[in-house]
């Protein structure tokens, strides 16, 4: 169900090949027949493949002459199987682009501008938060349109806290009421099991949020320079990593073999920061009853990382008039309710989103549709997937214990710059 967390690092040969078949901006296509085609849409999450099936029989029922199949694949399997689909030639016509690998198919000429699809006028950029139309821009050109957004939100368990004998979070908790307790109910807990927190350790989940909440930044707004080494950037990285240094959070080692979603869902951990997006993994929980979600705990200042998918057409799709229409009712105020109304994801059609906190009215979901009001942008640039395997590689070491915060800072700030340059 992760949407962005794991990125694929492209090799530079991929790269290079990458290009080398993108053939402009708009690629070899073909606009082909509007009223009659067989399209290929491609996703990569499982859990929202009958909202999607739903989605192609309502479209299908108004325009039986254009068939769509809808290809699942894994994430952790989904853009190396897209880089080599574009490299041939062969992408599906229409398929799921994140933040993250957006530039990277963007510049390499692998997209459809919005502008050069035959029903272009039908997809109006007003209606999406305009977030994540500057997301989905190129060099001045306009390539996807939002399909969902996702903000964080502070997850509790109430069972546990009243086990430990501690007060619910509040709506204006701050970093250190977080640490003071989650340290109290870990050696409250302990014994049987039980931390206080536990963390997802990708950057959506956890430091792309105490970073901003602590003052520092991870790339400049001009995707030159890594803010790694800022020390307001250290202070949040720090903030993460006392917690597992003095036991308020399994090591990394357990985090690693068991996600901190696992921890929280099977009711071995008290709290934890979690985006949107597990909402549904959050439903089929047993604990589900005994749980909520608050505003994140606020540091130097309130912060919250967003981020948002977006349907894109590829270039080299032969059959881009009926792409296009079927691109537009992805974006419609329609298809925004069937995934509201699913609870799966916060659609990106404004005016949509009441639905879907509706979905599960027992969650205060309110919470992450406020969250986007302070908001932080996704760090991105062209190649983010190289920058983004040096964060795994190196905090690695500063969640281990085995660095300190400056340390690891300098040193992926030195990494990531030397990448940044490359770009």
């Amino acid at each position: 169900m992760k949407k962005t967390m794991g990125i694929v690092a492209l090799s530079t040969a991929a790269l290079l090949t990458l290009s080398a078949c993108g053939g402009g901006a708009s690629g070899g296509g073909s606009e082909g027949d509007a009223e009659s085609a067989e399209l290929t849409y491609a996703i990569w999450d499982k859990a929202q493949a009958p909202v999607v099936e739903e989605l192609v029989a309502d479209f299908t029922a108004e325009n039986p002459g254009i068939t769509v199949n809808v290809e699942v694949t894994p994430y952790n399997q989904y853009f190396t199987k897209l880089q080599t689909q574009a490299s041939s030639g062969t992408a599906p016509d229409i398929f799921w682009m994140n933040g993250p690998n957006f530039q990277l198919y963007a510049s390499n000429g692998q997209l459809t501008p919005l502008d050069e699809l035959p029903n272009a006028a039908d997809i109006d950029p007003a209606n999406y938060p305009q977030a994540l139309n500057d997301l989905y821009t190129f060099e001045g050109s306009r390539y996807g349109v939002p399909k969902d957004f996702d903000t964080v939100g502070f997850w509790y368990n109430k069972a546990i806290f009243d086990q430990a004998g501690m007060d619910y979070p509040t709506e204006d908790w701050t970093g250190e009421e977080f640490t003071t307790t989650a340290k109290a109910i870990s050696d409250t807990l302990g014994d049987e099991g039980i931390f206080g927190t536990a963390w997802d350790t990708d950057g959506q989940a956890s430091w792309y949020n105490t970073v901003p909440q602590a003052g520092g930044w991870v790339i400049s707004e001009d995707s030159t320079t890594s803010g790694y080494d800022d020390p307001k950037t250290i202070e949040g990285l720090d903030f993460i990593a006392q917690t597992m240094a003095n036991g308020s959070s399994p090591t990394i080692e357990q985090l690693t073999d068991t996600a901190g979603s696992q921890w929280f869902a099977s009711g071995k951990a008290a709290m934890m920061y979690s985006p949107s997006y597990m909402v549904p993994a959050f439903m089929d929980s047993e604990f589900k009853d005994q749980i909520d979600v608050a505003p994140l705990p606020e540091g130097e200042q309130a912060a919250n990382v967003t981020h948002g998918l977006a349907n894109v057409v590829s270039a080299d799709s032969e059959n881009k008039a009926a792409a296009s229409r079927f691109l537009a009712f992805l974006g419609s105020e329609e298809a925004a309710q069937a995934w509201a109304e699913s609870g799966a994801v916060i659609p990106a059609f404004n005016g949509s989103q009441d639905a879907w906190t509706e979905s599960n009215p027992q969650w205060n979901l309110q919470v992450f549709l406020d969250a986007a009001e302070y908001s932080v942008s996704y760090p991105i640039s062209k190649n983010t997937a190289e920058w983004n395997a040096l964060e795994t590689e190196i905090l690695s070491g500063l969640w281990a214990g085995n660095k300190t915060a400056e340390e690891a800072g300098a040193e992926l700030a030195a990494a990531m710059n030397e990448s940044l340059s490359k770009e």
